[in-house]
């Protein structure tokens, strides 16, 4: 499963890792990919500040698990001018590619799912 997750609102932040995680229960690879106001999810003290009360987990704890089970983090190094974000802003273990990587894991994928 490719899941392109282009925002940092609570409601559009947790939905990928609970799909995700639940993929991954599933026996099901996962590639998160995120771009514009998405890559705050990854970048370092961040995460931490999204929040969507009622939710199973927090999003550092989604990070962690899927992290765990595999997953892997892309961060679309497209948008780092745009936001003025740096390499090196983000947790350990975030992998950088542009819009072919992410054209080409679509290719490939059997579930694609955008969360802008």
């Amino acid at each position: 499963m490719l899941v392109f997750c282009g925002s940092d609102d609570p409601h559009k932040a947790f939905p990928p890792f609970m799909l995700g995680c639940g993929a991954q229960a599933l026996d099901m690879e996962l590639t998160l990919f995120f771009t514009l106001t998405g890559l705050n999810v990854v970048r370092r003290g961040c995460a931490e500040k999204i929040q969507l009360p009622g939710a199973p987990h927090t999003l550092p704890e989604f990070l962690k698990i899927a992290k765990e089970n595999g997953a892997r983090f892309i961060a679309c190094s497209a948008a780092f001018p745009i936001l003025g974000i740096k390499g090196d802003d983000f947790i350990e273990g975030v992998e950088y590619g542009g819009v072919a990587e992410f054209v080409s894991l679509a290719e490939e994928a059997d579930v694609v799912l955008t969360y802008c």
